[in-house]
């Protein structure tokens, strides 16, 4: 399974969108040395992993799904649009961000954005079922983007963006409203599959001793 680190390598700009009888097939042109990419490799674009179906004399296109286009912002883009890119990571690489497995868990949308010196404070608006995997000081990627949440509610979470995120991502073109990809520290979705496991588990016995209990006591009064 390929995983990346939600440090942007670079951006891409699309040429070319074109809707398939499964999904559509996204082609863009970047900075990544085309002659060290194989077909089939698996690249992150704005947050999703994507497989590499063409390779150009200077471009690169990838095969979308309609499920994917339905889960993520990658259904909105038109050509010219510029999106984040980030090959995956090799086993010698440093992670620098966080683990990111370039499954978008849901689309947010960016909310405020205030200047703070030099760098932005970022507010996103979330689903409300992604909020619980957030703490603050915790990771989340936003469109593939490695950020640490400054502050989270029930609703939308803060990022501090600094000068060198800002200008070398897509960040800089967002603007309130855009919708942004969201995926979040999987480590905390494991711990909480982890955790409901083994409460299932631990009141497995009990609740059938219970129900064990009551069809006797069923069973007596009818007798009654």
């Amino acid at each position: 399974t390929p995983m990346f680190s939600g440090i942007i390598e670079t951006t891409g700009t699309l040429t070319a969108v074109a809707k398939t009888e499964v999904g559509a097939r996204l082609t863009l042109t970047s900075t990544l040395p085309l002659a060290e990419i194989s077909l089939g490799e698996s690249i992150c674009i704005n947050g999703t992993c994507l497989t590499v179906t063409e390779i150009g004399v200077t471009t690169l296109s990838f095969d979308v799904s309609a499920e994917s286009l339905r889960r993520t912002n990658l259904g909105n883009l038109t050509v010219g649009d510029a999106v984040n890119v980030e090959r995956s990571l090799r086993m010698s690489d440093r992670l620098s961000g966080h683990v990111v497995s370039g499954h978008v868990d849901g689309v947010g949308q960016v909310d405020t954005i205030v200047p703070e010196g030099d760098s932005f404070l970022y507010t996103f608006a979330i689903p409300a079922d992604l909020s619980r995997y957030l703490v603050e000081k915790g990771s989340v990627a936003v469109d593939g983007i490695s950020l640490t949440v400054f502050h989270c509610t029930p609703t939308h979470f803060t990022c501090a963006i600094i000068p060198h995120t800002h200008h070398v991502t897509t960040l800089h073109r967002r603007k309130p409203g855009d919708p942004v990809n969201i995926e979040v520290d999987m480590q905390g979705k494991y711990i909480e599959k982890f955790i409901q496991d083994a409460v299932a588990t631990a009141l497995a016995g009990p609740l059938q001793a219970l129900r064990d209990e009551l069809a006797v006591l069923r069973r007596q009064i009818r007798g009654n």
